[in-house]
């Protein structure tokens, strides 16, 4: 299959992949505005027509984590969590943890896995559990 080649001053999508009802992420490189808006849309809207339990946002591909990247990552997971879904993020490179660390950034309502494998093995494990902070004063 071939792709229709980017729009000009358009974003590149980043591509949303289902695996039976899990969404697959591969963040790579540099997530600019207008891409990190468009995969929280194009994200929530496919969990919504396809009843997914869960969203796997794997890492693996980048180099180097700002805050930026947590706070577009958090958003997600945040967006996901209403929608009755799990996100699970994978792939983090020591220097990527050792980072978000550094800069205070502790992602709320994400699980982590090494990598992806094993992040699709705990969503499906258990597909009704949810991400265990609530927020204080939520239900």
């Amino acid at each position: 299959m071939t792709l229709p080649p980017p729009v000009p001053g358009n974003p590149v999508a980043v591509p949303v992949l289902a695996l039976g009802n899990i969404l697959l992420v591969t963040l790579q490189g540099d997530l600019h505005d207008g891409m990190a808006e468009q995969l929280q849309q194009d994200i929530t809207d496919r969990i919504a027509h396809s009843a997914a339990d869960g969203v796997v946002i794997d890492v693996s591909g980048v180099d180097i984590v700002d805050s930026f990247l947590g706070r577009v990552i958090a958003e997600i997971a945040a967006g996901v969590r209403l929608m009755a879904a799990r996100t699970v993020l994978c792939g983090m490179r020591p220097a990527v943890a050792i980072t978000l660390v550094e800069l205070g950034l502790t992602l709320p309502g994400l699980e982590t896995a090494l990598d992806a494998a094993r992040a699709l093995e705990l969503i499906a494990r258990d597909p009704a559990a949810v991400a265990p902070d609530t927020p204080e004063g939520g239900t």
